[in-house]
């Protein structure tokens, strides 16, 4: 008996530690979908969470393929997507998911990211305080204002004053900063690039060395890698302009107002008198097809996209000016490489050139050889029994034939257009 109880208890064990390895595992693997996001309110509050992956699904609305998009181990390109209840951006260093309320945004110690977290922290107490926004033409309409009133009192009293311009929503103002730092950072690179490929493209083609060669490389693969991120971000921008229904997408604030005034209609619906009856159907009708229009957002007729249009339009300008500007550094690039070329080419050109004379003048020194060689033969002639001056005739005759040769041979290259006149 006492041996089957150890054998028992020693079973009981194993059964305990196999049940503990596998709650560690399953610990561990629901660890591995924990990361740390930075969320801040549309008040300016900033947290720190770290939250799991399907409460982030649950929190936003969004599938797992967009989360995956967002993964700082995968290199995704640049996109802005717009879904039904929040806008997935993955620009740069920045991967956020912004809603109406929120803005999410993968934590990083990327001191890119800081900084745009710092404008994005100082941006939203402002637009709290109804601070215009900085495309609003309101430093005009205060000066014509104020000379008014300076010029005459009493026409400045009968002027009505100008309405407060449009404050963005939440997702808009977020969306801004989020341009805005990508932009900043990808111009500080091509300024950056600017400022060091002229001097060098200017110093190799002054110099032609190993050195240069290899700074000239090293700046047009950085030059390459530049132009196709910001070549990714325009073709964003401009497929965002190109469809009003991808931009009616990202009115989520709208969206949110529509749902909100369906529940609100549903719940009166309820508390109706019988007596109203007919009127409740008519605004039940109403109601519905508002939240349609809010989830199906077919187009600019449900959506005035104008706002946003306006936005976007903006920093693809400026994309466009740093596409530019990359644009005519490639083109200087270019240039150097065809002088290059002429130069590299010019100098094949007379190597080639003086190889046809050297070859010239051997021919030329192979010809008295052959002389002289005719004249060490060990045959006896008539011109060994003669004086020295026949001697030195026949030497000088031999050189200056040679020579003659050699001149009327450069002459005939240069006829040919072999040799340089």
């Amino acid at each position: 008996m006492g041996k089957m109880r150890r054998i028992i208890e020693e079973e009981k064990g194993k059964v305990g530690m196999m049940m503990n390895v596998q709650g560690q595992g399953r610990r561990k693997g629901m660890g591995m979908g924990v990361k740390k996001w930075m969320v801040v309110s549309e008040k300016g509050q900033s947290l720190l969470e770290e939250v799991e992956k399907h409460s982030i699904m649950r929190r936003t609305g969004l599938p797992a393929r967009d989360l995956r998009v967002l993964d700082p181990m995968l290199s995704n390109p640049s996109s802005i997507l717009g879904r039904d209840r929040a806008i997935v951006v993955n620009l740069e260093h920045i991967k956020a998911i912004i809603t109406p309320k929120e803005i999410l945004m993968i934590n990083s110690s990327n001191p890119l990211f800081l900084h745009f977290l710092h404008d994005l922290l100082a941006r939203l107490p402002s637009s709290n305080n109804e601070t215009p926004h900085p495309m609003s033409n309101d430093t005009d309409t205060d000066y014509e204002a104020k000379s008014l009133s300076e010029g005459s009192p009493t026409l400045a009293q009968d002027v009505p004053e100008a309405p407060a311009p449009k404050q963005l929503p939440f997702e808009f103002r977020a969306l801004e900063a989020c341009l805005e730092s990508a932009c900043m950072c990808l111009e500080s690179e091509a300024r950056t690039l600017e400022e060091e490929a002229y001097p060098a493209l200017d110093e190799l083609t002054s110099k032609i060395s190993t050195l240069n060669l290899e700074r000239v490389r090293q700046i047009k693969s950085r030059l390459v890698a530049l132009s196709g991120r910001v070549q990714k971000v325009a073709d964003q921008l401009e497929h965002l302009l190109d469809d009003d229904n991808d931009m009616a997408e990202m009115y989520l604030t709208q969206k949110l107002d529509a749902r909100l005034l369906d529940q609100a209609e549903a719940s009166s619906k309820q508390a109706y008198n019988v007596e109203f009856e007919d009127h409740d159907d008519e605004r039940c009708k109403l109601g519905k097809s508002i939240s349609e229009k809010s989830d199906t957002t077919s187009g600019p007729a449900d959506l005035d996209v104008e706002e946003l249009e306006m936005l976007l339009e903006a920093y693809f300008a400026q994309i466009n000016g740093i596409m530019q500007k990359l644009s005519s550094m490639s083109e200087y690039v270019d240039d150097t490489e065809d002088y290059i070329n002429i130069m590299l080419d010019d100098k094949r050109n007379q190597l080639l050139q003086v190889a046809v004379v050297f070859d010239t003048l051997n021919m030329i020194v192979s010809a008295g050889i052959v002389v002289v060689g005719s004249f060490g033969m060990n045959i006896h002639i008539d011109l060994f029994d003669g004086q020295n001056s026949q001697f030195w005739a026949t030497t000088w005759g031999t050189v200056v034939g040679c020579v003659v040769l050699f001149l009327v041979s450069v002459w005939w290259g240069k006829k040919r257009y072999l040799l340089p006149r």
